[in-house]
């Protein structure tokens, strides 16, 4: 699964955009109060060659458009944008051009730390006023900025509307690209967490405010396993119909799915951009548009069907066709036209009146990729000419190779006659194609294979008829669970060269098509996967469009793929798998205080997780809480213990759960948790192999739990983590406790050294010395019995702590990031704040100190013990219950039970 998604998808299909000039970032001078309150940030103006010379002196015309990179991103990304949009002005004589702004966020981690999000917030607000500042006196001066945001750039751009003293008339266009928009990738934070909530919930209660504010989603589609597209369509709402969301597999003239950093230079992406932004302009005014209507015609010309015409946003309803063009009348149900060099112009007229009757549909296709009209509808005739027709080339969809229209005829009752217009071509090769048919004829239904077939059955389909188009429904594909790989083979009865066929796989309820071109004949393979379920109201089937050769047959094979449905479950639910990693150690935790209770001894890591973590534990009982809450009645008994909702339910609800996904999780967890005790294990030996060979160790004295010196380094270590940041003392304890475990383990292996040493002495002595022999054979047996028990103590201790330092390895990784965070930001504030972990860190620090310092003797005696070996488990469900949807409460379920562990020392 995690191979399908890493490696197992298309290839790069996108072009590099290069910048003509060498790419130049002019710094704009921020107010000193805001560049005191922001000193990480800056805003700066990109530009090119004599543009950017010009730009210098800050003298604006253009139409001002801000660029916000996302995580870790830079600045300097804005230049594939500022650049294509450049040569397009050159284009036109700079009627009219785009100034591209950026925003340098420090490369902040925000998609892992979500404490700095609320500040690069109000620092764009901050830009925005300074950016419109700069435009202040134009002739043209704009009242709003347009906003491209990469990844969590555009999650801040949506997060501007939250705040109370920014007025929503300063944007008007937002564009986001590959942005997490429904959760976050990894909510390892409360503040990420929060900030989510905050945004999606004011726009889902603010909508009708949202209405003048135009929003495009770009999703970069399977390439892109950083962000899953699911998470970057856009909430739905009934009334918000300004907002779009696409993947790039489907966007017109591109077609190519992008990974997370090539969708902001997919030169074919950034056309389709740059294209639209020009549309969008209003001629009166010079700036984008104030019309909501129009933005979102022309964010659907250029990012959902394009119909082979530059966008008018009022074409005209009726025109006449003229010119001195032979007139032909085509009778036929199916007719072909190939011309090359023709220097005639001819008009071809298909009479409707006879094809009603027989026929429901009328398709044409033209491989001529021109922006012209070519197909007519006409109204008015005589018996020779149309004399007034309506233009139906709006009415048609450009795909890679060709632009097709399909029409009902049962929708244009008026309709005489369709006319295909042909011009005069010089040089220029290209076949034109229509064709007469029954829907029916053309629509076949193919089952999809279930989800346990395994790949070993499946669903075929041939079509041997002369169509040009066929429409298979793929029954019953409409979960993200499910994936096939689709087989389509074509035959052909002659080998003449022939235009290629296109397949287009189409999910009527979101648009994330996807479209490949196959030589025919061939065999080509499609994986077919969802990004989005179907929705509950919804009915509408997905379908394989086949726009076919006519003299071929195409044989259409439809399998499971067990691979695929393993890569959606990794796809969709990888950022939960810390928390079946932790859930597994803790279960094997509470298993090695059991065995310490009954045995006395404490057992080995490895076969304690395979006797302790069955998943039959914690899933059943999280199982018939999801099942229980689909009742009103528990509902409410549920909300009246102010409990919070079970993350599973929540998943159910967005349509993002499996059968049986949590237990598959839960066996991967096991075994990652097998390999991971494995590793410390071994890396110990490692550690103190080398420790032994350079330092001869000492015995270690035992002492009291509580020192005054550790007293010291508990106090020192809160000290740092309330003064700098709390995952750096939370890292300073755990290196600690690592050097302390392997202290002990280098102890243990002494001891058995010196016992075996001091055995062999006691043997050589009774030899020699056979008058002494009774009273060194008492002592050898005591020293023996002192040193075995020794031994054994400090490896029970041992294993205890392994297992203590597995847990804590990856609450250590789980707050990693704002330790990075921290570090990077270090010249600008000594101290993390808000620090998502600082009060955990000093429980945590005093919590390690202690349990660093204790051994398994200790514990034995305790009258806790019992129940501190019985909480991991509760503890367990409740993690995997509330944990993954939200990572940061892991810590806290660990805490409590070491927490019990340190009393157990004490008490």
């Amino acid at each position: 699964g995690v191979r399908d998604v890493l490696f197992l998808y298309e290839e790069n299909r996108c072009s590099m955009t290069y910048m003509y000039e060498y790419p130049e970032y002019l710094k704009i001078k921020l107010p000193k109060k805001t560049a005191k309150r922001y000193p990480a940030y800056e805003l700066y103006l990109y530009g090119e060659g004599n543009y950017a010379e010009e730009n210098k002196n800050l003298l604006l015309t253009g139409i001002p458009v801000l660029f916000l990179p996302g995580n870790a991103g830079s600045y300097k990304q804005v230049r594939s944008l500022g650049s294509i949009a450049l040569r397009k002005a050159e284009d036109v004589d700079f009627k009219y051009h785009f100034n591209f702004f950026s925003v340098n966020f420090n490369e902040e981690l925000v998609a892992l730390y979500g404490g700095s999000l609320q500040q690069q917030t109000k620092f764009v607000h901050e830009c925005i006023k300074v950016i419109l500042k700069l435009y202040r006196d134009r002739e043209f001066a704009p009242t709003s900025v347009a906003i491209v945001g990469h990844s969590m750039g555009g999650l801040v751009a949506r997060a501007l509307l939250t705040l109370k003293n920014f007025k929503p008339e300063l944007i008007n266009l937002l564009i986001t690209q590959a942005t997490p928009h429904v959760a976050p990738v990894m909510p390892l934070d409360k503040y990420l967490t929060d900030f989510y909530t905050a945004v999606n919930n004011h726009w889902i209660l603010k909508a009708q405010d949202l209405r003048n504010l135009t929003t495009l989603s770009v999703a970069g589609g399977f390439r892109d396993y950083q962000v899953r597209s699911g998470l970057a369509f856009l909430p739905r709402l009934s009334q918000h119909d300004s907002a779009l969301s696409v993947v790039s597999s489907a966007v017109p003239r591109a077609w190519a799915s992008t990974d997370h950093l090539s969708i902001v230079w997919c030169k074919e992406l950034i056309l389709a951009t740059i294209r639209a932004f020009f549309d969008l302009i209003d001629e009166n005014t010079r700036q984008i548009t104030e019309d909501p209507k129009k933005r979102m015609s022309v964010l659907n010309h250029h990012f959902v069907r394009h119909p082979a015409k530059i966008f008018e946003e009022n074409p005209e309803a009726f025109t006449e066709l003229t010119g001195a063009f032979m007139w032909i009348t085509v009778k036929a149900s199916k007719w072909t036209y190939s011309l090359y060099n023709d220097s005639d112009g001819k008009y071809f007229t298909f009479p409707l009146a006879s094809h009603r009757k027989s026929y429901s549909h009328v398709y044409c296709e033209n491989s001529m990729l021109d922006t012209s009209s070519w197909i007519y509808g006409c109204v008015n005739s005589n018996s020779s000419m149309c004399l007034e027709a309506t233009d139906l080339s709006w009415r048609a969809e450009l795909l890679p190779t060709t632009k097709v229209v399909i029409l009902k005829l049962q929708d244009y009752p008026s309709l005489s006659h369709i006319v295909i217009q042909v011009p005069p071509t010089v040089g220029n090769k290209y076949t034109l194609d229509c064709e007469f048919f029954k829907e029916d004829s053309r629509t076949v239904q193919l089952p999809v294979t279930h989800l346990f077939s395994f790949g070993l059955s499946s669903s075929k389909i041939l079509l041997n008829s002369t169509g040009l188009l066929y429409n298979v429904q793929l029954q019953h594909f409409n979960q993200i669970y499910q994936a096939f790989k689709i087989y389509i083979e074509s035959h052909c009865q002659s080998l003449k060269e022939r235009k290629p066929s296109v397949y287009r796989l189409h999910i009527p309820w979101s648009h994330e098509d996807s479209i490949i071109v196959a030589k025919v004949p061939s065999f080509t393979e499609i994986s077919a996967k969802l990004h989005i379920a179907q929705p509950e109201n919804d009915s509408r089937i997905p379908e394989l469009n086949i726009y076919s050769s006519s003299d071929c047959q195409y044989e259409v094979i439809l399998k499971t793929s067990l691979l695929q449905v393993l890569g959606q479950i990794i796809r969709f639910h990888a950022g939960s798998l810390p928390v079946y990693i932790v859930s597994n150690i803790l279960l094997t935790y509470g298993g090695q205080l059991s065995t310490l209770i009954s045995t006395g001894q404490c057992s080995d890591f490895s076969l304690e997780l395979v006797r302790t973590a069955k998943p039959y534990k914690v899933e059943p009982l999280i199982s018939i809480v999801v099942f229980l809450q689909g009742f009103n009645w528990f509902r409410e008994i549920w909300q009246s213990l102010s409990l919070p909702e079970v993350d599973a339910a929540v998943l159910s609800s967005r349509d993002a759960w499996f059968p049986l996904v949590s237990l598959i999780l839960f066996l991967f967890g096991t075994g990652i948790a097998y390999w991971s005790g494995v590793f410390f294990s071994t890396s110990l030996r490692l550690f103190s192999s080398l420790w032994l060979t350079l330092i001869r160790p000492t015995v270690p004295q035992k002492d009291k739990l509580i020192t005054p010196r550790r007293l010291c380094g508990v106090l020192s270590l809160a000290l740092v983590s309330w003064t700098t940041c709390g995952a750096f003392a939370v890292f300073i304890v755990y290196l600690q406790y690592l050097f302390k475990s392997v202290h002990v383990f280098v102890a243990s292996v002494f001891y058995f050294q010196d016992s075996d040493h001091s055995k062999e002495t006691s043997q050589n002595s009774s030899i020699h010395t056979v008058k002494n022999q009774s009273s060194m054979d008492s002592i050898s047996e005591a020293r023996q019995s002192l040193s075995n028990s020794t031994i054994a103590e400090a490896v029970n201790s041992l294993k205890m702590h392994v297992t203590i330092l597995n847990l804590f390895t990856w609450i250590v990784l789980l707050n990693l990031p704002s330790l990075i965070y921290w570090l990077k930001n270090l010249r600008y504030n000594v101290r993390l704040d808000p620090d998502p972990c600082r009060s955990t860190a000093i429980i945590i620090v005093c919590i390690l100190e202690i349990l660093m310092n204790s051994s398994t003797s200790e514990v034995k005696s305790s009258k806790l013990l019992k129940i501190a070996a019985k909480v991991p488990l509760p503890l367990s469900v409740a993690m995997l219950a509330f944990g993954r949807m939200h990572l940061y409460k892991v810590p806290h379920f660990v805490i409590f039970s070491l927490l019990l562990h340190v009393l157990c020392c004490i008490v």
